[in-house]
């Protein structure tokens, strides 16, 4: 895990490979240049592109594919829509009995600018300093909570007004445990990088299965909306996932106006949303989850200030991690990694 800067630009990069039967000097002959240097394109702006030539060759015809499925350019120009993120544009070259194929990696951002928030304490209760925390929810009014670190790992359903544990079992050591969803009574629990997923009995915390992950290598934060679930794995997507299967069937990249994010950590559903903090950020997300566009930022700076034992912790590990969002009063709590308190917030447009 590195320091992500969350409103970070991301430059453009154009790498060039060729297949089909163009020969070497086809492939090295032609360069796309999508946009200007260093421009940000967001979805619905038409962006110029240039087939460019080293050596003067007649070309018969382009044709272009965006994702695998074929765009007309009109113009010499391009708009691109869903999906944001990362995604692949492509161009068959045809020219003097060769075909030439050149792909380009185009990062295309949301249109629109978060809103940015911040943040009223509402309530303030204790929270176990020992909890290095990785994953938080409730359910049916009662809070449920992952804790990490190899050889330190838990699960615990947690008391919220007086911080104490009800119920805790401890993983084994070769485990780092991460986040956790709750889904038809059973608990959801991933691990970092054995590539491990846990499925708990939700009222015996018995160990029922373990689940792989498939394409995604790690595993860090997990919700679900009641049909699917929504996985992070420190890249810049979010896995959707079948609840039954566990099968990665899609995802989405999150980003702003400017920029695709990674390093998004816990994961909460919230009214529709998905809320997700960055690692070794004081910021949460709010995402559109059929899109992916960031739509709001909330600042919770200042909170760690709050705490008494701030001046024991390490500010690069013991980060804000932990949202969880109670649907039955529509109540806000947050806390970080061993922080000795866990808050009840307002979240308040700027």
């Amino acid at each position: 895990m590195k320091v992500y800067n969350l409103l970070s630009l991301f430059i453009l990069g154009f790498f060039v490979i060729s297949c089909g039967n163009s020969n070497q000097k086809n492939s090295a002959n032609f360069s796309l240049q999508i946009g200007e240097k260093d421009e940000n394109i967001q979805q619905g702006k038409a962006v110029k592109i240039q087939l460019q030539q080293k050596e003067k060759q007649e070309i018969d015809s382009v044709t272009y594919f965006y994702n695998g499925e074929k765009i007309n350019v009109e113009n010499n120009s391009i708009t691109f829509n869903l999906p944001l993120g990362k995604n692949k544009l492509e161009a068959n070259i045809y020219s003097e009995g060769n075909k030439t194929t050149l792909t380009e990696e185009v990062s295309v951002h949301s249109n629109v600018k978060p809103k940015l928030y911040t943040y009223e304490i509402v309530n303030t209760y204790p929270h176990d300093s020992q909890a290095f925390t990785q994953g938080l929810e409730f359910y049916n009014d009662t809070l449920y909570e992952s804790t990490g670190l190899r050889g330190q790992s838990t699960l615990r359903k947690v008391d919220l007004e007086s911080g104490k544990v009800i119920k805790k079992i401890d993983l084994i050591d070769t485990y780092f445990a991460e986040g956790l969803t709750i889904y038809n009574n059973k608990i959801y629990q991933l691990t970092w990088r054995s590539g491990d997923g846990i499925i708990y009995d939700l009222n015996t915390f018995e160990k029922k299965e373990i689940f792989n992950y498939n394409e995604s290598k790690e595993g860090w934060g997990l919700c679900n909306d009641g049909e699917k679930f929504y996985k992070s794995d420190g890249t810049e997507k979010i896995w959707i996932l079948n609840p039954e299967t566990l099968a990665e069937e899609s995802f989405i990249q999150p980003a702003t106006h400017k920029t695709t994010l990674t390093k998004l950590n816990e994961l909460e559903w919230v009214e529709g949303k998905i809320y997700a903090n960055t690692w070794q950020k004081d910021g949460v997300v709010i995402i559109d989850p059929k899109t992916g566009a960031v739509e709001g930022l909330i600042d919770f700076r200042g909170l760690r200030e709050k705490l008494t034992n701030n001046d024991e912790l390490v500010k690069s590990n013991h980060v804000l991690n932990g949202i969880a969002y109670n649907p039955n009063n529509k109540k806000l709590y947050v806390t970080g990694k061993n922080w000795d308190k866990l808050f009840e917030v307002k979240i308040i447009e700027r």
